[in-house]
């Protein structure tokens, strides 16, 4: 699942939201031990929370079969399910069925002389089935089940991430609205899919699947694994057969009707598909092409080839989330069609490689339970990361990643919520930016932790141990450990167990007499709810011409440091590898940040170096670094230098006008031409730039088309 947010606009919270340079005295602090009244409390406090267990397995589905054919004019399922289930592991008699909003037609067992009725309750939400025995563990049965499923009369609730949660949706079902097409299509997370096929709800159950779609010949289908069957049934119908031979969780079950132009790619030997509206085939390789690459590319990574037999992509209508990764046929909303121009301002590349890299995180390795749904999401958040810096170079998915720390950071109710929580009150209330954007930056950190050869053998492991099966978060901890040999709980229980981050202040100094560096540390968090953590970081001391680095580690509330140099260093670079997940405010002087842009090799070196920087912008040598910033190789760069520029004081303004005039004109990335379109519009009110914004709105970028309407509005 990918949530529809953008996050361009983080960049200008990097500046504005994020705390600015200050001396900072650094006391020694003492952790006192809690008293027993104070654990008493909270235990207590503890003992009242909602607590989320995994679901207890009474029953297995081993393969579910459905037939369905649908009523537009009413948006009902007719649809009959063939299940073959087995005890999970006490002898039972009973089956309870997720069944929402049916209407129950029959029930039987099915045996080899034919179908015995059974007796059942339904509530109108679970269905409750008397078997004809007990049966044992290693004794399958098979029941039958034929319903009419109404999702339209289901009152949803739906959440921030998922807004609504009926899982089924008849798109212009009468055909009334023009010129929208009329669709059918499922969204079974979480579990919503109970909603148009008798199932046992949860992450926890896999199974196999052959579904049957009729549907009026004119429209194509969609569904997990291969079409085994197309019949005519010469009435105007047609009926589709799709069948998954491989386990995978009943809520990633899907299916799709409509009229689709269907564009076919290859990755090896498998099918890759591309579903879109008609008018949109001529964009379809244009928007979707990369994914076979991408494909080899995780399947070389991780070191564990795609594992599903196919790999479409469709888009739909209405969509009630960004994206879900459905096995095998991954639904996306409708702002993935998009022409050439709109292409130009935002590839939704982040989308389509996060539901792919699901295909293994969260497909073949399903989260137990919904309080380890990061053992999902926040690794399909850091496939992002993975693509991006394997096609696009690591200055590109550094920039990706600090848009998602800056996501969390600036969502401070987040702070209080652990990445693993069984405490949820709500599973719904999972989605959102800890499990998404914070673990895949707490993943970042491990990487660089136990290093790259470390971080993929025990992906691969964790992958090969686990698959078509599900996980909790010790069994990645148990991988990485067995792997590397060391006991990482510290790494896991603060990070992945534990609520907030930290916040660190740094201040670092050299005593010629002594010939020493001093950096001094301090974690500021508050430790009645947030952990004392242990940090492992690399620092950077560049002298003469040279860099050096050491590691430190970071395992107390107040901390020194100290080093040997003959010389003062020009830049001590904490965290060099710009990895850390944390509030942090730093120490330097000018020339030190103003050295750091020059000379720090990360994209996040110059990001730093350009904050700090930004609150004397009426120093000249300061404005010499905005000046080389308008031209950085990284876009975002480019595009916080304008968006920095508006606190000039009005002696440098006109120094920097015509540069913005180039980068309105000229950059390569639509986004900072319209930044700087939007800049100057903002900050040369008096001047006539009419003539400037009549060409800019010619721009084949939308984006920087509006920008330009905007400001020639508003120098009416």
């Amino acid at each position: 699942m990918k949530k529809s947010i953008l996050l361009f606009s983080g960049l200008c919270y990097f500046l504005l939201s994020c705390s600015t340079a200050k001396h900072v005295e650094l006391p020694e602090m003492v952790v006192k031990a809690n008293s027993n009244e104070t654990l008493a409390k909270a235990n207590i406090d503890e003992a009242r929370k909602p607590y989320m267990a995994a679901y207890t397995k009474i029953n297995d589905i081993i393969n579910t079969k459905l037939d369905l054919s649908f009523n537009w004019d009413s948006a009902f399922v007719n649809g009959s399910a063939t299940i073959k289930l087995k005890p999970y592991f006490y002898p039972t008699d009973t089956l309870k069925l997720s069944a929402k909003g049916f209407q129950i037609k029959q029930v039987a067992l099915v045996t080899a002389s034919g179908k015995i009725p059974l007796r059942y309750s339904y509530n109108g939400k679970c269905l409750s089935i008397n078997l004809d025995k007990a049966y044992a563990r290693n004794e399958e049965y098979t029941v039958f089940v034929e319903y009419v499923a109404m999702p339209n009369k289901i009152v949803t609730k739906g959440s921030e991430a998922i807004t609504a949660d009926k899982g089924l949706y008849f798109i212009n079902n009468d055909g009334k609205i023009k010129d929208k097409p009329k669709e059918i299509w499922s969204q079974g997370e979480t579990e919503s899919n109970s909603c148009w096929f008798p199932t046992i709800d949860g992450p926890q159950e896999k199974m196999t699947q052959e579904i049957s779609l009729t549907v009026d010949k004119k429209y194509n289908t969609l569904s997990n694994g291969l079409m085994v069957a197309s019949k005519d049934n010469g009435n105007g119908t047609r009926t589709d057969t799709w069948k998954q031979d491989k386990p995978h969780s009943t809520y990633l079950t899907m299916i799709a009707v409509g009229d689709f132009a269907v564009v076919k790619d290859r990755w090896r030997n498998i099918e890759v598909n591309y579903y879109v509206e008609p008018q949109y085939e001529k964009y379809a390789r244009m928007i979707f092409g990369n994914t076979p690459e991408m494909i080899e590319f995780y399947s070389n990574r991780l070191g564990v080839d795609y594992p599903w037999d196919k790999y479409s992509q469709i888009v739909v209508r209405d969509f009630v989330s960004g994206a879900m990764e459905n096995t095998t046929a991954t639904v996306h909303f409708d702002k993935l069609q998009m022409d050439d121009r709109q292409y130009l301002d935002e590839t939704h590349e982040d989308i389509i490689c996060h539901e792919l890299f699901h295909h293994w995180f969260g497909d073949l390795v399903t989260c137990e339970s919904w309080p380890n749904l990061p053992l999902n999401e926040s690794f399909a958040t850091y496939g992002e990361y993975l693509w991006l810096e394997h096609k696009y170079g690591r200055e590109e998915a550094d920039i990706h990643g600090q848009l998602d720390l800056i996501a969390y950071l600036n969502s401070r109710k987040d702070f209080s919520k652990k990445l693993i929580r069984f405490d949820v009150a709500d599973r719904e209330d999972m989605f959102d930016l800890v499990t998404y954007q914070k673990g895949g930056r707490v993943l970042h950190m491990l990487r660089k932790y136990v290093g790259d050869d470390a971080f993929f053998a025990a992906l691969k492991l964790y992958l090969e141990r686990r698959k078509f099966n599900n996980a909790e978060i010790n069994d990645l901890r148990l991988a990485f450990e067995e792997v590397t040999g060391e006991d990482l709980n510290w790494f896991f229980n603060q990070w992945f167990m534990s609520s907030g981050q930290p916040d660190l202040s740094f201040a670092s100094t050299y005593d010629a007499a002594t010939k020493k560096v001093q950096i001094n540390v301090a974690q500021l968090q508050d430790f009645k709810t947030i952990p004392l953590y242990r940090l492992p970081l690399d620092v950077d001391f560049y002298v003469s011409g040279k860099v050096e680095r050491k590691r430190i580690l970071i395992d107390k509330a107040s901390q020194q440091f100290t080093f040997d140099f003959d010389s003062k260093p020009n830049l001590v670079n904490i965290d060099a590898e710009k990895m850390l997940l944390a509030t942090k405010r730093e120490v330097k002087a000018n020339e030190e940040w103003i050295f750091q842009y020059n000379n720090g090799p990360l994209v996040i070196d110059r990001l730093d170096a350009l904050q700090n920087l930004s609150i004397n912008l009426s120093d000249t040598n300061v404005q010499q670094v905005f000046k080389v910033a308008l031209n950085d190789k990284a876009w975002a760069i480019r595009m916080v230098a304008i968006q920095t520029l508006g606190s000039l004081p009005a002696s440098a303004k006109d120094t920097f006008y015509p540069l913005l005039v180039d980068k309105a004109k000229n950059d390569k990335k639509s986004i900072v031409r319209a930044t700087a379109v939007s800049g100057i519009a903002a900050m040369y009110p008096g001047k006539n730039n009419k003539a400037l914004f009549q060409q800019t709105l010619t721009d084949k970028s939308p984006m920087v088309e509006d920008a330009s309407k905007t400001a020639l509005t508003k120098g009416k």
